[in-house]
């Protein structure tokens, strides 16, 4: 049989992916060309081009710094947060070498970064007003309220949640949390938000931007699969934690793997500006949708003059498009939304968010929004300028660059998103993935266009050849080329892998931005130790999937369906939720899975009586087949042999599908 009952449902979103990876190995010896896992030694030529960042940037300037430290309440030098299972969920001391100077194998740029998103504990931000930073890869707020505190972003697992709410207690006090505010609709935002919440949460108030719930319980479902495996590589969630290997995504640590859960707001944010008072303290919102996330809000305490820009602002320039893959971002509202912040909230004296830290004083609160306004803007608007001009993405990637006047400042730096992958994301969005290049409509698949290059090329001894010259020339990016055709060519030539490993070292050593340095140096991995296991367990997000209506469960479903296995079948399927009185219908015909909500049909075939709690058992893999014809929790009418041969229709994807090999 082809599929279980929880490949009908399996989906995986990528920070939950990053949520069941196994830590990482701590950094090991970097003796020598190669070290223990592989990474070979930066060349003199990546070592020079490192140097020459180093000397082309003032990484001196101790102003960053001087804000990251500033307002120090407490810290915990050795903190481990580990789940109930003794797991380790959070440590910061697995970056512990992240000091000093930067190693030739780290872009200078990147260390200073991640040496500023090493910093953790409580800060405090403003006259009541607190964060928690550096217990996961996002940041937790507290704002003083009249009767107890208002908890702004959770973090992205209950463990460190609960770690960050005990440090702010122990040195802020016992008042109780009268209202959390979620900022936006990614799991690194809200997915601790059980933790921090009292044990009758009745009275607390939950603010969120409108669609919330639909946008952080959907946005993976379709695509979750792949999503998830493309994080591995975005993230590193595979790579050992060294100097030649993984440092930091930009945005922070990478996030913590632990337990996500979900609540419903009782307040929708759906307008600018729209008043809120919590806890006797005057809010001013603003709704942000369509920027960094598609449901996502910042806000202004005019009482306090500080403005919480959530993720449209952060300290680094941030992802048009995420390399993990998702929608493509507006870059000309989010650059519309932060103009639209100087205008309302123009008298702020602090900005803080959701990831990095604060900027404190009116005239540099202004210059670091107009910055990130612009950063936005210019790519957005050269990005079309040049494509107006016949430049494809490629081209206007290879030529954008920011002015200085942007360029020079830390916080508008490639760490997460960069110039040239934004540029491409404006592109996409205008104009789709055709650059109109007649000869780039329908062209060949990676292998069989490998082959061809090869062959062309003279064979693989004269490629393998020509790939060394480019690579002891340093130009990486053509050995790297030339290499990915043999690779895909014939994957079993091992000194093609390891030459292509090699190559993807020195490109990742390079790399300013955490993401880009972590896909090169996971293809490396790869190349020479295989996929890893995925080590996914949906279960873990249980509190998640509670909140996630039934109606996608069966959209996800559709995408399982292997199309020429069912051409020419047609079944009929009920399903009924006996406690929330509502029946599904499912029908394939065409080789397509249609679902409706409506009465059920008496033509099916099968009718399946059962409960949400038991169907999502079902899909967090708790329950299986065996469960599902057998078990008094769930009754089926008519003939089980039909649903059997349903569900073997169904793929069973396990996000280990290659990526730098076929």
């Amino acid at each position: 049989m082809r599929a279980t009952p929880r490949s009908a449902f399996l989906f995986a979103l990528s920070l939950l992916a990053a949520c069941e990876r196994p830590a990482p190995t701590p950094p090991g010896s970097v003796a020598g060309d190669v070290d223990e896992h592989g990474f070979t030694a930066p060349t003199p030529r990546t070592a020079g081009s490192n140097a020459e960042v180093a000397r082309s940037l003032l990484l001196a300037d101790a102003q960053d710094f001087e804000d990251a430290r500033r307002g120090l309440v407490a810290s915990e030098p050795g903190l481990v947060i580990r789940a109930a299972d003794g797991r380790v969920v959070w440590s910061p001391g697995d970056f512990a070498f992240v000091a000093g100077d930067a190693p030739a194998s780290v872009n200078p740029s990147l260390w200073r970064q991640a040496k500023l998103n090493g910093l953790h504990g409580l800060f405090q931000v403003a006259e009541g007003i607190y964060q928690v930073r550096g217990y996961d890869v996002s940041n937790m707020s507290w704002i003083r309220g009249r009767t107890g505190w208002i908890v702004v972003d959770p973090l992205t697992s209950e463990e460190t949640a609960a770690a960050a709410h005990a440090l702010a207690r122990k040195h802020l006090g016992d008042a109780p949390v009268t209202a959390v505010i979620l900022t936006h609709s990614h799991a690194d935002h809200f997915g601790g938000v059980g933790a921090v919440l009292p044990e009758d949460a009745s009275g607390v108030r939950i603010v969120a931007p409108q669609r919330f719930v639909e946008e952080a319980t959907s946005e993976n479902v379709l695509a979750g699969t792949t999503m998830g495996r493309r994080a591995e590589y975005m993230f590193g969630l595979n790579l050992p934690r060294g100097p030649r290997a993984y440092v930091d995504t930009g945005l922070g640590k990478p996030p913590a793997r632990g337990t996500l859960g979900l609540r419903v707001p009782t307040d929708r944010v759906d307008h600018t500006p729209q008043e809120i008072e919590l806890d006797g303290v005057r809010f001013v919102f603003q709704y942000t949708p369509e920027s960094e996330a598609p449901a996502e809000l910042a806000f202004y305490l005019p009482d306090r003059k500080a403005y919480c820009g959530a993720e449209i602002v952060s300290h680094t320039l941030h992802n048009v498009l995420t390399l993990r893959g998702a929608k493509v971002r507006d870059a000309l509202k989010w650059s519309g939304y932060i103009d639209e912040a100087i205008r309302l909230f123009g008298g702020a004296e602090v900005v803080f968010a959701s990831h990095h830290w604060p900027v404190w004083g009116n005239a540099r609160v202004i210059e670091y929004l107009e910055g990130q306004r612009d950063t936005y803007r210019y790519i957005h608007d050269q990005t079309l300028r040049l494509a107006s001009a016949g430049l494809t993405p490629q081209e206007i990637a290879e030529e954008l660059e920011l002015p200085e006047s942007l360029a020079r400042s830390f916080a508008n730096r490639g760490y997460y998103g960069t110039v040239r992958h934004n540029a491409k994301a404006v592109y996409q969005m205008y104009f789709g993935w055709y650059d109109g290049n007649p000869a780039h409509l329908d062209p060949l698949p990676p292998s069989e266009s490998g082959a061809k290059y090869v062959e062309a090329m003279g064979g693989p001894v004269e490629l393998k050849r020509k790939a060394r010259e480019a690579f002891e020339s340093g130009d990486y990016r053509w050995a790297a080329t030339l290499l990915d055709h043999l690779v895909f060519a014939e994957p079993e030539d091992t000194e093609a892998r390891e030459a292509l490993a090699r190559t993807y070292d020195q490109l990742g050593y390079r790399a300013e931005s955490g993401p880009w340095r972590s896909i090169y140096l996971s293809g490396a991995y790869e190349l020479r130790h295989g996929v890893a296991s995925p080590g996914l367990a949906l279960a873990s997000a249980r509190g998640l999937l509670e909140h996630l209506p039934l109606d996608h469960f069966f959209a996800a479903m559709a995408t399982r369906l292997n199309g020429p296995e069912a051409a020419g079948k047609r079944m009929v399927l009920n399903f009924v939720f006996t406690d929330l009185g509502e029946t599904h219908v499912l029908t394939l015909e065409n080789a397509v899975l249609h679902h409706e909500r409506r009465e059920t049909d008496p033509a099916a075939g099968v009718t399946l009586r059962l409960t949400k709690d038991f169907f999502l058992r079902l899909t967090t893999g708790q329950a299986g087949l065996r469960d599902m014809i057998f078990s008094d929790e769930i009754h089926v009418d008519g003939s089980r042999t039909e649903l059997l041969s349903f569900f073997s229709l169904l793929d069973r994807p396990d996000g280990r599908f290659a990526i730098v090999t076929p």
